[in-house]
């Protein structure tokens, strides 16, 4: 049994007794160099490590003042709200300004060893206790203070060996969560194909149909109407106080994706003047890819800015609802969103979009199935979600007690 000591480093507690403890700038040195993007390939900071930045990324004006990346560098993001964001760098290009990049100072540390160290949430909790600003998305860490965190340093035979075994195991975890997060998306492409048939077909198969004249619908009941949706809806526009709503606020991660659900949250807001919406109101997510976010508002509050907040004029707003979240209506106020850096529905256009119209009963009953059927899928997708949480956990857990050699790596058969 390995013997314990104190390392004297809050975050970290006990490590084994021949492990040592450094200060970061021990360990990497700072790159300064400034490069244009069209020299060194733009690259993305994420929670996932350093990967080729998306083609549909946010970008700033200035590709041409980034910071150079090497192959094998680190680098994090110094911003508080994208906490967790680093990695080690497999390319060679370039990240924002924000980002702090370091090289390591000498062959006494294995790279991929400090990489799971730093994604452990201890870290990422120490890194952001050395942060100045003003309010929580403003507080960065510079360089100039990251350098003065201590972190240990094992024997370089330890890192490796606790390297080989994290990557190994983690990729096990990491692909039994890939498995779950697919049977998530498919239950809930499954969900959305649910809600579609049952807006344009009915319930009853055995009905007369009829082709509706347009091509996402295809066939619908005989008896349905067509009509424009802005005939049933109008745009509301008013503007409350917190005080007025006493507090409630509804924002866009109140609201999840796809379902018309609605999750109390613990957000805080500031006080002051805001858009609002009544109970009842329909919030429909105008920023992409917030298309899918929709539900009937639970009560009077006030409300982001980033949705359109709509009241359905003698008609059934569950209905407009479930129209709204149906794969016709996403896709193509998808393929009719504006503006690059945060792309917006473009209203007038959905606004025109055909609404089917059954008579009230089938409404009704269309409704009330569409909220069982698609509760008994959440709840599924639910218990999916909470298998991913725990993996998440357990994951983190075994990082930590791994990095700091409060767990040693299994003998070969001894797993």
């Amino acid at each position: 049994m390995v013997k314990m000591k104190d390392s004297g480093i809050e975050w970290i507690g006990e490590i084994p007794e021949d492990w040592k403890s450094v200060k970061f700038n021990a360990i990497y040195n700072l790159r300064t160099k400034k490069v244009s993007d069209k020299d060194f390939p733009p690259l993305s900071v994420t929670k996932k490590g350093i990967v080729p930045q998306l083609d549909t990324a946010a970008k700033t004006n200035d590709g041409d003042n980034r910071k150079l990346v090497k192959k094998g560098d680190f680098a994090i993001n110094s911003r508080s709200d994208r906490r967790g964001s680093c990695g080690i760098s497999k390319y060679d290009g370039s990240v924002s300004l924000i980002n702090t990049v370091l090289f390591p100072r000498n062959s006494k540390m294995d790279p991929r060893y400090y990489d799971w160290l730093f994604h452990t949430t201890q870290f990422a909790d120490e890194f952001y206790k050395w942060g100045h600003g003003i309010v929580d998305d403003l507080w960065t860490t510079n360089w100039q203070d990251m350098k003065n965190i201590t972190l240990i340093l094992p024997p370089l035979s330890q890192q490796q060996i606790i390297a080989d075994f994290l990557d190994k195991k983690c990729t096990e975890i990491d692909d039994i969560s890939a498995k779950i997060q697919k049977e998530i998306d498919t239950l809930e492409e499954y969900r959305k194909s649910v809600i579609t048939k049952a807006i344009t077909k009915g319930l009853n198969d055995k009905v007369l149909m009829k082709d509706s004249g347009i091509e996402w619908m295809g066939k619908i009941p005989r008896e349905w109407k067509i009509g424009k949706l802005k005939f049933f809806v109008e745009v509301q526009s008013s503007k409350k106080s917190l005080e007025d709503m006493n507090g409630r606020y509804i924002g866009l991660e109140n609201v999840e994706k796809n379902s018309g659900k609605y999750q109390v949250s613990n957000s805080k807001y500031d006080p002051g003047i805001y858009d609002s919406c009544e109970k009842g109101d329909i919030l429909y997510g105008k920023l992409r890819p917030n298309l899918a976010k929709v539900i009937i508002a639970p009560f009077d509050a006030c409300c982001t800015g980033e949705f359109e907040v709509l009241k359905a004029h003698n008609f059934q707003n569950e209905w407009i609802k479930y129209y709204l979240l149906s794969d016709g209506v996403t896709k193509m106020a998808t393929a009719a969103t504006y503006g690059t850096k945060m792309p917006r529905v473009n209203w007038d256009f959905v606004s025109n979009l055909p609404l089917p119209i059954p008579s009230n009963d089938e409404i009704d009953k269309i409704t009330d199935y569409l909220d069982t059927k698609t509760t008994e899928i959440d709840k599924v997708i639910l218990q999916k979600q909470k298998q991913l949480s725990l993996l998440s956990d357990y994951k983190n857990s075994l990082i930590f007690e791994y990095v700091t050699g409060k767990k040693q790596v299994p003998s070969v058969g001894e797993e």
